[in-house]
């Protein structure tokens, strides 16, 4: 099998080499903007949109005639914006994106050298040459395994980092173990598996929240664009900085064990940017129990249960194993034994008790179990078990059943 992998390091750039980084990345921003900018005008005046081989040609004629410093940029990460910007409509036609935005300074500066004989890495020297930049030093971790395909340099807080992906062909790997469980991810818990085992979540953004809103009523004070507010500015950065360090750090651990000990994962389909929608409302239809809603979208996009799916799926096909998604319908009302459905079963958060057959359990083992069973029904029969049949039944009784 074919595994592409990226590695990621921090570059020790001189003073130099950073504005030429930020010239480069601003440079990437501002053909964003231009090019969306003419695509919007282009489609208020009733006119097609323009194609990828169109704007590089408008970019020929920005670079020489309008925005001459464009040339003091590499060609290539000006080109490659461009591509993005084309992928983005395609995202958005298809309805898979939101419509493509315009880009601001200091938030998400980043380009790309998408050709391979455009850059070198020197491992055994820890440094990296890039077009118009030269040799950069950078933080070398560890080793890179495979072919480098593209080299993508981004801008996190003060810090500028190197991201190479690479391309290597690996023997299809067998999981280790035989192990198939069930995950539920929750607020109080983030995750309990079908056996039981427990995951506390880290509450990374409500262990900074004090910190961050201190730093961000400073910054409020301050005058707007002075040296002091940016100061500030870049104490809010690093406190937004450690809070996605910390989820990011805790969901690697936490998804390498599962990975590891289970050949196969069955998780709830969830959708996640529909359950974190405000309650707002609007002027003539206000919403209801807003701020109730509001703290639950926080614990929700806190826990990172997106973040938690992604790493799963590609961390279980390096080891061979699987993800099996199952609809999130009933599963929390469900008596894992028996099969009865009702919302009198779970009467608080942590306790279930069947109402039917009298069994009680945490309630989130109880959950776990019915998404292992729903899993395990997908598996057997396919989409049998996405429709709501053969859950009723435990895991043995629903691979029986459509044997």
């Amino acid at each position: 099998m074919i595994r592409l992998q990226a590695y990621k390091f921090q570059l020790k750039a001189n003073g130099t080499q950073e504005r030429q980084l930020r010239q480069f990345a601003g440079s990437c921003r501002f053909v964003w903007n231009k090019a969306l900018a003419f695509q919007k005008e282009r489609h208020g005046q009733g006119e097609k949109k323009l194609g990828y081989a169109t704007l590089c040609k408008s970019l020929i004629v920005w670079k020489s005639i309008d925005t001459p410093f464009l040339k003091e940029a590499p060609s290539q990460p000006l080109q490659q914006t461009l591509k993005d910007l084309e992928r983005a409509y395609t995202n958005f036609f298809q309805k898979r994106a939101e419509f493509p935005r315009f880009k601001k300074k200091g938030k998400g500066d980043s380009f790309r050298y998408p050709d391979p004989t455009q850059f070198k890495i020197d491992q055994n020297n820890s440094r990296v040459f890039l077009p118009k930049l030269g040799w950069i030093r950078y933080r070398n971790s560890r080793s890179i395994e495979g072919i480098p395909k593209n080299v993508t340099v981004s801008r996190s807080g003060k810090h500028w980092f190197v991201s190479i992906q690479t391309e290597r062909e690996v023997v299809t790997p067998l999981h280790p173990s035989d192990s198939i469980t069930g995950i539920d991810v929750g607020i109080a818990k983030f995750a309990t598996l079908s056996d039981g085992t427990p995951f506390e979540p880290v509450g990374s953004f409500e262990k900074y929240r004090k910190r961050l809103a201190r730093c961000q009523r400073a910054m409020s004070r301050k005058k707007k664009f002075s040296s002091n507010w940016k100061k500030m500015k870049a104490k809010v950065q690093r406190v937004h900085i450690e809070i996605a360090n910390k989820r990011r750090d805790y969901l690697h651990k936490t998804t390498t064990t599962m990975c590891k000990n289970h050949a196969i994962v069955c998780i709830e389909d969830l959708k996640v940017r529909n359950m974190s929608k405000s309650a707002k409302g609007t002027i003539e239809d206000p919403g209801r129990n807003v701020r109730a809603k509001s703290g639950l979208n926080r614990s929700i996009l806190d826990q990172g249960w997106f973040e938690f799916r992604r790493q799963l799926e590609y961390k279980q096909a390096w080891n061979g194993g699987m993800v099996v998604a199952v609809t999130a319908q009933n599963t929390s009302r469900r008596c894992s034994v028996c099969g009865h459905i009702s919302a009198d079963n779970r009467r608080s958060q942590a306790r279930f008790r069947c109402t039917n057959c009298g069994f009680e359990i945490d309630a989130d083992v109880n959950a776990a179990r019915n998404i292992l069973a729903a899993g395990l029904a997908v598996l057997a029969c396919g989409e049998m078990a996405q429709s709501g049949r053969s859950m009723n039944q435990e895991p043995a009784e629903a691979i029986q059943a459509c044997a």
